[in-house]
């Protein structure tokens, strides 16, 4: 889609070749403000959305919530873990949660929101400290849910916390 697409292609455009490192993505907060604002229209969107069923499998949802001490104690590559092991579990509950909403507004969400998550997964692997590579052995601490708006107030919570103050730490190194 179009949007998911342009999340994934204004990443990939503003990485050094010489070493993967977001530079415009960084630097201009504008645009970690309108993927805010996309997360906040998707939890709406979703929310009116008619007949939602409670999911008969729980989405395991990553816990995002954090203090903001311990998040600047911690350093960037730890923190890019952190958020690829969250964005995994986000990205599998929408899967999970895909197979059983069929009625169209819910689904379009779902899928919408599929999107723009995995998009942020696929590029903060591309992003690399130490020479480390993301391994898909993390287990973050998290929680099961049976509505299809939790998952959307976890992606939300997200992006507005984690990966904005990500962000935010990244500006400081690359935006001198």
């Amino acid at each position: 889609s179009p949007p998911g697409l342009l999340l994934l292609t204004s990443f990939l455009l503003h990485i050094k070749e010489d070493r993967a490192s977001p530079t415009r993505l960084v630097c201009d907060n504008r645009l970690i403000q309108k993927y805010i604002m996309e997360a906040k229209d998707m939890e709406m969107r979703v929310g009116q959305c008619q007949a939602l069923p409670v999911l008969s499998c729980p989405a395991v949802l990553p816990l995002v919530d954090f203090t903001f001490q311990q998040w600047k104690s911690k350093l960037n590559e730890t923190k890019r873990r952190e958020i690829l092991c969250d964005l995994a579990l986000l990205v599998g509950a929408v899967a999970g949660a895909q197979g059983q909403v069929s009625e169209e507004c819910g689904a379009r969400q779902l899928s919408q929101l599929y999107r723009h998550a995995n998009s942020f997964f696929l590029l903060l692997q591309t992003f690399s400290w130490e020479g480390g590579h993301w391994e898909p052995s993390c287990s973050p601490h998290s929680m099961e849910q049976t509505h299809v708006t939790s998952i959307f107030l976890t992606y939300r919570q997200l992006v507005q916390g984690k990966l904005l103050f990500f962000f935010e730490d990244l500006a400081k190194v690359l935006c001198k």
